[in-house]
C-alpha cells in the first residue's frame, strides 16, 4: 500500500515499544497544536475490519501527553486520567490524525484536549490530565 502521506507530516521522533508494532507513524507540529498520524492498516483493525477503539485511545494518550511536553523544559508527563468519545469509526486505508492541544500546563499538572479524524472525519474526541515530572523522574 502506497503510504500517501498528508504534506507537514515527517516519520515520528518517538519511539515506544506500545506503538513499534503499528509503526510507521508520523507527527507534526502546527503552533500549539501536535498531530501524530498513520494509515489505518489491518493491524489496526477489529474483527469487524474497523480502527479499533485501543488503538484511538492509545495514539490519544501518546499524543496528548506529547503535546504538554512540548509546552514544558525537560519535563516528562505520566497519565493520570483519559477520556475518549467515540462518535464513529474508521476504516482500512484511511488517513488517521490525532491532533492534540494543551489547554494548561503547570509545573505539576497539565491538561489537553485532542480531535481525532478519519480521512478529515471526526470519529472521536479525547481529554487528559497528566501529572508533570522533571524528566529521567518515574
Amino acid at each position: 500500500m502506497t503510504e500517501n502521506i498528508p504534506p507537514g507530516f515527517a516519520r515520528h521522533f518517538r519511539k515506544s515499544p506500545v506503538t513499534d508494532p503499528w509503526e510507521p507513524l508520523y507527527s507534526r507540529r502546527d503552533g500549539d497544536i501536535f498531530c501524530l498520524g498513520l494509515r489505518i492498516a489491518k493491524s489496526h483493525c477489529n474483527a469487524r475490519g474497523m480502527l479499533h477503539g485501543g488503538v484511538i485511545s492509545a495514539l490519544a494518550d501518546n499524543a496528548l501527553g506529547i503535546s504538554c511536553v512540548l509546552q514544558a523544559e525537560n519535563m516528562s508527563a505520566l497519565t493520570i486520567n483519559l477520556s475518549t468519545d467515540f462518535l464513529s469509526t474508521g476504516m482500512q486505508g484511511e488517513w488517521l490524525e490525532v491532533r492534540a492541544e494543551p489547554s494548561k500546563v503547570g509545573r505539576t499538572i497539565a491538561f489537553a484536549g485532542a480531535e481525532i479524524l478519519s480521512n478529515d472525519t471526526l470519529i472521536a474526541r479525547a481529554s487528559g490530565i497528566f501529572k508533570m515530572i522533571a524528566s529521567g523522574k518515574t
